[in-house]
């Protein structure tokens, strides 16, 4: 297992470059670059997208101030400083070696469009981002596995029948629209206004008592947490089912019914352990996936400030330094889940060797 980690732990170092590699020379091609942005406000123009017309154009090279449409009437000198502060004076290939280069040791710069380093502007922005994630991937899992369990006892059963359709209901139902069902029904739309809007907590939060900021926080995250649970709760309560069925029909579970066990002592002693293997052992990715997947749209919908909204925002502004500092801390987020996935795999069940399976 040591050596097949350790070859695990070598791949990250090519996945990575190669993951910002590509998302490095697609900026390059991308129209209005940070410089059209900032020419654009100077000139009062509003959004340098209203300026540009036909193909992109090169981004990181510097490029004469009549190559950008929102620079026009602009001084040349502005420009060129322009270019300087952000680095676009040198060529691509060195941007990318430096920017890798400081990467290594976890040094990603400043924001181009705030006051604050890229470090300390996602340690802002993480708690609610963790929020959302862990309480929705616990939710799914506390409301999953036992309804899984039972639609595998019940298979066939019209309690598997009708479950499963609001299962597939909420399977196919988009996470961002479900958020908008819940805002017009619960949020005070068209219905009932019984959740807040917007935010995570109330103004008056600091105010409050240690029950009532508990109580607030509740009422606050109820609405986005079950936005962001709904897909996967349906994708876990049939992959629990599936597992189960799969290993009621095995040879050891007819063995251990003639020896006469009980039901509930074959499900639970030793069906569970052998079932829930691939559902305990996909957490961490389950939970990287809520983490990063819905926070972007149920972040924005709910206007919860987190890493999700950051990146929307970043994207918009062309601010390469928190884009390309925020892919490459969740990138080696995400390598490095994909390994301890595996070792949850070999610690729920001993009897996996990946070393063997390499081999």
């Amino acid at each position: 297992m040591g050596a097949y980690i350790l070859r695990r732990l070598l791949l990250i170092i090519p996945t990575l470059i190669g993951i910002m590699v590509v998302n490095f020379t697609l900026t390059q091609f991308v129209p209005g670059g940070p410089i059209e942005q900032i020419a654009a406000q100077v000139q009062g123009q509003g959004d340098v997208f209203a300026n540009i017309s036909g193909g992109g154009n090169d981004t990181g090279s510097a490029v004469e101030a009549q190559g950008y449409e929102g620079a026009r009437g602009l001084p040349p000198e502005f420009i060129a400083q322009l270019e300087r502060e952000f680095g676009f004076d040198k060529p691509p290939l060195e941007r990318f070696l430096s920017m890798m280069g400081n990467y290594l040791t976890f040094d990603f710069g400043r924001s181009w469009f705030r006051s604050i380093s890229v470090v300390d502007l996602v340690i802002e922005k993480m708690p609610v981002s963790i929020t959302l994630g862990l309480w929705s991937t616990l939710l799914a899992y506390l409301i999953s596995i036992p309804l899984g369990i039972r639609k595998a006892v019940k298979d066939g059963t019209r309690f598997d029948t009708w479950t499963s359709g609001v299962i597939i209901m909420g399977y196919a139902i988009p996470a961002f629209l479900f958020a908008v069902l819940l805002m017009v029904l619960f949020a005070g739309g068209s219905y009932w206004r019984i959740f807040p809007l917007r935010g995570l907590t109330s103004d008056n939060f600091a105010d409050l008592s240690t029950w009532g900021q508990i109580k607030d926080y509740a009422w606050h995250i109820t609405l986005p947490v079950i936005a962001s649970t709904i897909s996967s709760f349906a994708t876990l309560t049939l992959l629990t089912k599936n597992s189960f069925l799969d290993e009621i029909n095995k040879q050891y579970v007819m063995t251990a019914r003639a020896k006469g066990l009980t039901e509930r002592r074959v499900l639970y002693a030793h069906v569970f352990r052998n079932a829930m293997l691939i559902v305990i052992a996909g957490f961490p990715a389950m939970f990287l996936g809520v983490f990063f997947g819905a926070s972007i749209l149920i972040e924005t919908i709910f206007s919860l400030d987190g890493l999700g909204r950051l990146g929307f925002e970043a994207a918009v502004q062309r601010d390469y330094p928190v884009i390309f500092g925020t892919l490459y801390v969740f990138g080696l987020m995400s390598l490095v889940v994909g390994i301890l996935s595996d070792m949850m795999y070999v610690f729920v069940d001993p009897r996996i060797d990946f070393e063997s399976r390499a081999g």
